[in-house]
């Protein structure tokens, strides 16, 4: 199993060197350390004397890193458990924070690996002034736009990106799969999203220019939460941005339709590397991973340690196997 660091303190300052990145897990990571991994199989500590977060881990290890939120940490456990099945010496640190607090990390080269999303790590991060919204076209500009101690790898078709989501009943109702099908029915329908979708151009006037949908209203509500979902059930709303690895899409039997024109910026998961500790067993290893990684896979994990409560390193290492990775 990967070596976890488990830390106490918390997050001083984004500014502090890779002792600060180190306490960013503070005592949330540590509950999700421990959440994840089984005691029977978790396997003993780093050694205090060697920083794993200092220049890429100590002794040719790699330091796999996360966000601080479920999708991100399965995910940095499934890159992790792959890298170790092919030799590779690997310490996972999960639950570091926003993109604020483990980008300048990574740059530096104190976090080896982190699962990224490519419109959102070009758009917020990289060049924010940035119109790309296909995936070729995002990774296009993050090959050159990144500083060069980055790199990213090839992108998943996995996605976690917002979604225009309408209910199992509704879908059948008037046949949709795609954002384009609502075109002879959004007059009779509001759409429900967090209020700043109103003015975004990926919002109202997205839809509009790009779909020619006009809604009978807009109802503001919450960033895709259980406000959103609950005024979709209910039929408050017909229609909602929902976020598309969302468990309720599941759970509640909700579809997300496909966007064909890409009113949303992709949101591929891809492999963030810090380039000078890439290796060719670590390019082909997780390139493999991002071949197989599909939406609805993303999706099922999240169920599994969500909604299921499942220890985040069976259900990466079961995804794993039955993809034939490990």
């Amino acid at each position: 199993m990967p070596t976890r660091t488990v830390v106490t303190a918390g997050l001083a300052t984004i500014s502090v060197v890779a002792l600060a990145a180190v306490t960013a897990c503070s005592s949330s990571s540590s509950s999700s350390t421990s959440s994840a991994s089984s005691p029977a199989t978790s396997a003993a500590p780093a050694s205090s004397s060697a920083n794993p977060l200092a220049g890429g881990g100590a002794s040719g290890t790699v330091v796999v890193g996360s966000a601080n939120f479920p999708e991100n940490e399965v995910l940095a456990e499934v890159y992790a458990l792959a890298l170790q099945a092919k030799g590779v010496k690997v310490t996972t640190h999960l639950n570091i924070g926003s993109r604020e607090a483990y980008y300048p990390e990574i740059q530096k080269g104190a976090i080896t690996i982190i699962p990224e999303y490519n419109g959102n790590l070009l758009g917020v991060q990289v060049d924010k002034s940035s119109t790309a919204k296909t995936t070729a076209d995002v990774d296009a500009a993050l090959a050159s736009k990144l500083p060069s101690t980055l790199t990213v790898l090839s992108p998943s078709s996995a996605q976690d990106s917002d979604s225009i989501t309408v209910t199992a009943a509704t879908a059948a109702k008037y046949h949709l799969k795609t954002i384009a099908d609502l075109a002879p029915y959004a007059k009779d329908m509001v759409l429900g999203a967090p209020p700043e979708f109103k003015t975004r151009p990926y919002g109202i006037a997205g839809l509009k220019g790009n779909y020619g949908l006009t809604f009978k209203g807009f109802d503001p509500l919450d960033e895709a939460g259980p406000i959103t979902l609950a005024a979709l059930k209910s039929g408050k709303v017909q229609a909602a941005d929902v976020f598309s690895t969302d468990p309720a899409i599941i759970s509640d039997k909700l579809v997300s339709l496909a966007d064909p024109k890409s009113n949303f910026a992709a949101q591929n998961v891809i492999p963030l590397v810090y380039k000078p500790a890439l290796t060719p067993t670590i390019t082909s290893t997780l390139n493999a991973i991002s071949a197989k990684l599909t939406t609805s896979a993303l999706l099922a994990l999240d169920v599994k340690v969500t909604t299921d409560k499942e220890n985040y390193t069976t259900a990466a290492m079961d995804w794993l196997q039955s993809v034939g990775l490990a």
